[in-house]
């Protein structure tokens, strides 16, 4: 088994928001980490309230920390940000949002910037919201392009979107926006929730495949490694045998012990990617 420089993986904030974020950065310093992913959430970074003065702080804290940007995941999967709402205001506040956090992102030498297509109206065809994301989306790759940003597109679990599900939902949302300035993005609990597989998703996008979010479930969840009942470690194998050339994050939140204790929770994710590193020996 070939595994995954240590670089691949990106330190992330899931779990550390109720926590002041010297702490997170401190932990993924300690830990050798050299870039994250950051999630856009109040009190870390509240996109919609941060001026000139909070980017330069939070650029002189990630300098200070020696870790750069490698992707911003602006909060979305929440009500009004919705790219597929049918409220015409609603769409105009979310790219606005999106917008926003594009030129936060190239501010702080991002290479990335997270998305997702939103969810329509349970009572209307989902054909008449997917087509409004990839409207907004096609405009967002646009305006990121132009910053120096691709986009990082993942599919929701059913519960959370009516649109994007799936490996080929997403492949199909992907033909529908049309810019080639988009990747995919693997969320292995979306993509148990949703009966796909690794090879699905290395087969529909090959090296448009940029980002996978690593957590455990039973299918459903974001749990840490080992509180779940899924094969992490098989799908990081399948991801291995396939060549995947991208980046990895935890994505725990959701349970009380890791918000009160997210170094605990890193910690444990980090012992269970480990053995797929490789400077490690082969995982038995």
């Amino acid at each position: 088994m070939t595994g995954f420089a240590p670089d691949r993986l990106l330190g992330s904030n899931f779990g550390f928001q109720h926590v002041p974020f010297g702490l997170f950065l401190d932990t993924m310093a300690a830990s050798g980490i050299a870039r994250i992913e950051l999630w856009g959430i109040a009190p870390h970074l509240d996109i919609e309230r941060a001026g000139p003065a909070r980017i330069a702080r939070l650029a002189r804290e990630l300098e200070a920390a020696g870790l750069s940007l490698h992707c911003l995941t602006p909060e979305q999967v929440a009500y009004p940000v919705n790219p597929a709402s049918p409220d015409p205001d609603l769409r105009a506040a979310s790219r606005a949002h999106f917008r926003k956090a594009a030129r936060i992102a190239a501010d702080l030498g991002a290479r990335n910037l997270f998305a997702t297509c939103g969810r329509g109206d349970e009572t209307a065809p989902p054909e008449e919201a997917a087509a409004r994301a990839a409207a907004e989306l096609r405009d967002l790759a646009g305006h990121a392009d132009g910053l120096g940003l691709r986009l990082l597109l993942e599919p929701l679990q059913r519960r959370e979107s009516n649109i994007v599900n799936t490996a080929a939902e997403l492949g199909a949302m992907l033909a529908a926006i049309g810019h080639p300035g988009i990747d995919a993005v693997l969320d292995l609990v979306a993509m148990e929730a949703a009966g796909d597989t690794v090879a699905d998703y290395t087969a529909h996008f090959g090296p448009r495949l940029a980002h996978v979010h690593i957590a455990d479930g039973t299918p459903a969840g974001h749990l840490a490694w080992g509180d779940g009942t899924l094969p992490l470690g098989r799908h990081l194998g399948a991801l291995a045998a396939a060549g995947y050339a991208g980046s990895f994050a935890f994505e725990p939140f959701g349970d009380g012990r890791y918000a009160s204790d997210p170094v605990a929770a890193w910690a444990q994710n980090l012992a269970g990617f480990a053995p797929w590193t490789d400077t490690a020996k082969e995982p038995a």
